[in-house]
């Protein structure tokens, strides 16, 4: 990396490191967190769940807890000097005295239950094959030898659901102390469950495995997992009440994850980048983790130290299919909100912290609360509904980088017919209906499918879903140029599409959309020309008006639908 030459002294960017004692023993940039050791230790909770976004320290968190409390690593304890946890006797007196099993399911992502439990099997017989100094001696009996012979990515499933707690109860009798488990990304093979159709399966099947691990484990001391959501607990955790649940909008460990306002700075001062502290802050500050504010994207960051420009570091470091499906596919009520969260609007929704995965589908607010989980969302404001005992939420995006993602998202829906699309807004900014009607019906005809429900929708439904996509690529494609609106009160009515200008020499948009009906309609003309009407009826116009827009600046489209067919006038 090119550096000044007044910051010579500056340490070395390591990209995509996970592992603490690389970065401690190569001199490694490195923001201390080891004070959620301490903090951690000091609660004295049995088993403590932590969601924060992808990409902002966990794994590497976790890497730290373990070399830390690790017996196989009491040797390491030089790696923490310096650090804010060996300022303290009583600290350094724990480095490297418990028995630890440590595991992610990071590469849990598998698209059926078979291999998906394969998978995890093997990240046990993984952790199975570290300990094989179990199995000299006299320690284990015959029957748990046989036990511990059976533990493989093909083992049955009362071998698996019971192997963490067995190997507990192992690892006690060898130290003589109860083990510390450690489970990073616990909830990625949920996600990719919802994704491929197989949740009910995983949840059982973790459900047991997490009951006999964390539960009815005699022989744990401590446990931390962690993750992006918090997944219902009746999904996984329905037998864990000895849970400790910190999210983002709990107070525990608010600054352990993720960068402060006051790394950020003293990270760009040690790299001479201080000058660009309110671009950063633009792109990669917004995040608030219980009553922290100001919290920075650690991953994107350290890419800029590194490559000192801003870009959307984060939104290119893993799959965003989960986000990209529930905003595709998602409701009417989606599509609009997302309309105004990319214009920069707050959108104020009710929200419950707990992910019910089999909710995504029917009810928007778990689509919200899993939008924040995941921090493509903070909280704007919050209102108490004293009497029903819940809270409103305004939400908005994050930071530019979020609008990037967001933004490229859509574009990558159309990309495919890239040309068309461009060649249909071209056409209605010029007013040339036949064009229009040649462009959008290449489009439609080529991503109906995209923007349906997952579930064969009804002919009818399906051109609601396409249009509602296609208004959010106008957003993003015509942003800085008009404030586009849908599904809102005007009139006597509610129209479907509006483009407002921004500027006086362009001219505003109605857009009504209308599904062929042929018990009162003989052609698709005639819809189009019930849709126009429509517009002239219930006085969609007159919000426009109000506003200084003249009348004949003011353009009016019938869109009517029949099959993938669309016939714009």
């Amino acid at each position: 990396m090119g550096k000044d030459r007044e910051h010579e002294t500056a340490r070395p960017i390591g990209i995509g490191h996970q592992d603490f004692a690389y970065f401690i023993a190569n001199h490694i940039f490195y923001v201390d967190k080891t004070k959620f050791i301490k903090e951690w230790w000091e609660y004295h909770d049995a088993v403590t769940l932590i969601t924060r976004p992808r990409r902002f320290g966990k794994t590497l968190n976790m890497s730290m807890v373990e070399y830390f409390l690790s017996a196989s690593y009491a040797q390491e304890g030089w790696l923490f000097d310096g650090l804010s946890i060996w300022k303290e006797e009583k600290y350094r007196r724990l480095q490297g005295t418990y028995p630890v099993i440590s595991l992610s399911f990071a590469s849990v992502k598998e698209a059926s239950f078979y291999d998906a439990k394969e998978k995890i099997c093997y990240l046990i017989e993984k952790v199975y094959n570290r300990c094989r100094f179990l199995t000299e001696g006299e320690l284990l009996n015959k029957k748990e030898f046989r036990f511990f012979q059976k533990v493989s990515s093909d083992m049955e499933m009362y071998v698996a659901t019971s192997s963490l707690g067995t190997l507990s109860e192992f690892l006690y009798r060898y130290y003589g102390k109860r083990v510390v488990i450690l489970l990073d990304e616990y909830d990625t093979p949920m996600q990719e469950a919802y994704l491929h159709g197989y949740w009910e399966e995983l949840a059982a099947f973790i459900r047991n495995l997490f009951n006999d691990a964390f539960k009815s484990n005699q022989y744990l001391e401590r446990a931390i997992l962690t993750g992006i959501t918090r997944v219902g607990k009746e999904s996984i955790f329905s037998d864990l009440n000895n849970l400790e649940v910190v999210t983002t909008t709990s107070e525990k460990y608010a600054d352990a994850f993720g960068f402060t306002k006051q790394e950020v700075e003293a990270a760009l001062a040690e790299y001479g980048l201080s000058d660009k502290k309110e671009e950063v802050a633009k792109w990669y500050n917004g995040f608030l983790f219980g009553r922290q504010d100001g919290i920075y994207n650690p991953w994107s960051v350290i890419h800029f130290l590194d490559k000192r420009e801003c870009a959307a570091y984060w939104s290119n470091t893993s799959s965003n299919s989960l986000v990209e499906k529930l905003i595709r596919e998602g409701s009417r009520e989606v599509k609009i909100a997302m309309e105004d969260l990319l214009q920069g609007k707050v959108f104020y929704t009710q929200l419950e912290e707990q992910i019910v995965f089999k909710q995504l589908d029917h009810r928007t607010s778990a689509v919200w609360s899993l939008l924040l989980a995941t921090g493509y969302l903070k909280v704007h404001s919050l209102e108490a509904d004293g009497k029903r005992g819940r809270a409103t939420y305004g939400l908005v995006l994050t930071n530019q980088e979020v609008r990037h993602l967001f933004e490229e998202m859509v574009e990558d829906w159309f990309m495919d017919f890239t040309p068309a699309y461009n060649e249909f807004i071209r056409a209605l900014l010029n007013d040339d209906r036949k064009a229009m009607n040649r462009y959008l019906n290449e489009v439609a005809l080529a991503t109906f499918s995209s923007f349906d429900s997952g579930n064969k929708p009804s002919e009818k439904s399906e051109p609601e879903r396409f249009y509602h996509g296609f208004i959010l690529g106008l957003v993003v494609d015509l942003a800085g140029r008009y404030m586009i609106t849908s599904n809102r009160e005007s009139g006597y009515g509610r129209y479907d599409v509006m483009m407002q200008p921004l500027a006086k020499r362009d001219p505003a948009v109605i857009m009504e959309f209308k599904v062929y009906d042929p018990d009162s309609e003989k052609t698709l003309e005639d819809t189009v020309k019930a849709a126009l009407k429509q517009i002239q009826e219930k006085k969609y116009a007159s919000v426009l008006e109000k506003q200084g827009v003249a009348p004949e600046r003011i353009r009016q489209y019938g869109f009517a639908f029949k099959g993938k067919r669309v016939l714009i006038g």
